[in-house]
């Protein structure tokens, strides 16, 4: 099931006509305003969808939202050399208007939650099921707008209560600290894991909708950003035993890459935002969350920022060499290459010919000799994740909000990943948390870690998954930029170091160097194609600033780490696992 944009515009006033003489109150149903809506469930539907279709907009999960993550992260790089750049090199300035998007849209995400959450009660013993699954509902899609805000800018506005928009300085409110905001994340899943069914007993209902599980999930990942790895686990054990519906891994790991409903809300995602698929689409790109078009494509732009130039791409995201390279290290157990990379990068390799769609970009049939590049100036490995590059439903990028594959936003996968590192955070290496690992290894063709090769060295099997097991199974999605902050990264010299070793690439239009492994050490040495995207990060900016229109805009809030180039080194909650070879 698909959640269609109905979106209902919430308006302060009162929206009664009265006559001259003050004998006649007439009320325009097609005006509703949050004097007269909102006091049936039925109405309160109509709001859930609301809120739905805001996680889908550009500044959500339809474009940027989600890119100025994956450029955070080691496994991307900027491959136009515009767009984006600024948040690549980690050094976003305070007046660029583009990092403001998220801001913008997860806030009008979380008023229409506030409203609807004001009508529910605190008292949830005296609600009905449809009203627990509206209260529950609007309580994670909350808790995730806030997970984003602290993600991006670290100490946003609380606003909880829906009567703050009563008053001037109710709207202008201060900032919250970065665990008060991370605090009401955690109590926003945790009630909502209380308030909504399972997969298994939602049904129908539940596909396209946030569930119990995906609640719990989340709150594992909100735990796990202030290292509460203890508690985390206890959760991610929940999920694992089916406490909140039944999860496994699909057989095919690229059944969470395609569209169409044989494909997506599968046994394997707790949550994925829902998108129309090709061919059902309306004709009008909407882009903010103040457009209410009934023709509204409803689809993301995911494809086009990383669709490359020979098909049509707007080619801004290229993979990393050293993703690449991580991929081509280890061989399945039958000799063939890891799976997970014909679904992540788009090269041609002689092991694809006869596997899944083949040696194709947008079903046009690649060859070794003309191997296809992101940027036909600056080259790049094109991202094959989340777009139509391998999945033969047409034969160019269709530019706009125009891709169909809904985005999985939390896999099966990353609770069985995330419960290893807890695991090992608590206990050390185990053998269960191995088990979990080869779980999702085993499924791409791997063979078994051993628990012997780790000799109880928590450090080496810290880095085994940060840096080999979640590269691979993740690659080019939403997320290593949190895990890059909540792991301390850069703040340990060794592990800058190590990002600007990952984040190293060439910019090139010889399409013939576009596999070549590349070293840090030779940017040192003077090789002036190469380039790394971590030489330029300024401290404060693994955040992005608070945007300085904004911060004009309302005289109580201040800007953040990034808007002042402050250190957060004495702000990590745990200390940094040093760098190991493996």
């Amino acid at each position: 099931m698909k959640l269609y944009n109905f979106s209902l515009a919430l308006v302060l006033g009162l929206g009664t006509l009265t006559s001259c003489e003050d004998k006649l109150e007439v009320s325009n149903p097609n005006q509703q305003t949050t004097a007269t809506f909102g006091f049936s469930a039925d109405e309160l539907e109509e709001n859930v969808i609301a809120a739905y279709n805001h996680i889908r907009m550009e500044g959500t999960y339809a474009r940027v939202g989600y890119m100025l993550d994956v450029c955070r992260g080691d496994e991307v790089w900027n491959a136009s050399q515009v767009w984006y750049m600024p948040f690549d090199d980690l050094n976003v300035p305070f007046t660029d208007e583009i990092g403001q998007w998220s801001w913008r849209d997860w806030y009008y995400t979380i008023n229409v939650t506030n409203f609807t959450l004001s009508r529910c009660g605190e008292d949830n013993s005296v609600l009905n099921e449809q009203m627990k699954r509206i209260k529950g509902q609007m309580l994670f899609l909350r808790g995730l707008a806030y997970y984003n805000l602290a993600g991006y800018y670290q100490n946003p506005i609380l606003i909880t209560d829906y009567n703050t928009y009563s008053s001037l300085d109710g709207l202008y409110g201060t900032n919250s600290t970065y665990d008060e905001v991370w605090d009401q994340v955690e109590k926003d899943f945790a009630e909502a894991m209380t308030l909504l069914p399972s997969r298994s007993v939602g049904g129908e209902w539940a596909k396209g909708r946030a569930t119990s599980g995906a609640a719990a999930g989340y709150y594992a990942r909100a735990l796990m950003m202030r290292h509460k790895y203890s508690e985390a686990l206890t959760v991610l054990k929940a999920i694992i035993n089916g406490q909140y519906g039944n999860y496994k891994l699909m057989a095919n790991y690229g059944d969470n890459f395609r569209e169409g409903p044989a494909y997506e809300n599968n046994d394997e995602s707790l949550f994925e935002v829902q998108y129309l698929d090709y061919g059902s689409q309306g004709t009008d790109d909407e882009w903010t969350p103040v457009n209410t078009s009934p023709n509204a494509t409803q689809g993301h732009a995911i494809e086009s920022n990383f669709g490359p130039g020979d098909a049509g791409g707007w080619a801004d995201l290229s993979a990393s060499p050293w993703l690449y390279n991580l991929f081509k290290a280890e061989r399945t157990t039958n000799g063939s290459l890891d799976p997970r990379l014909y679904w992540t990068i788009g090269t041609y390799e002689p092991e694809w010919d006869g596997f899944e769609y083949g040696n194709v970009c947008y079903t046009v049939p690649m060859t070794a000799d003309a191997p296809v590049v992101t940027n036909n100036n600056y080259g790049g490995l094109p991202v094959a994740k989340n777009t139509n590059f391998r999945t033969g439903l047409y034969d160019k990028v269709v530019t706009g909000l125009h891709c169909g594959i809904n985005l999985r936003m939390m896999r099966y996968s990353d609770v069985l990943l995330r419960a290893a590192e807890c695991e090992n955070e608590v206990n050390g290496p185990t053998q269960q948390a191995i088990d979990w690992i080869n779980q999702v290894r085993n499924r791409a063709g791997l063979a078994n870690l051993n628990l012997a090769d780790f000799s109880g060295n928590a450090n080496k099997l810290f880095e085994q998954i940060a840096n080999v097991e979640r590269p691979k199974e993740f690659g080019c999605e939403f997320g290593r930029g949190f895990d890059l902050i909540r792991w301390g990264f850069f703040y340990d010299a060794g592990r800058l170091q190590q990002l600007k070793e990952h984040g190293t690439f060439r910019r090139t239009n010889d399409r013939s160097r576009v596999k070549e492994s590349v070293s840090y050490s030779d940017i040192v040495a003077g090789d002036t194609e190469l380039k790394s995207s971590y030489d330029t990060w300024v401290q404060g900016h693994e955040f992005l600033p608070i945007f300085q229109g904004t911060l004009n805009d309302n005289p109580n809030l201040v800007g953040n780490s990034a808007n002042t180039g402050t250190s957060n080194a004495d702000k990590l909650y745990g200390p940094v696992h040093p760098v190991v070879n493996l």
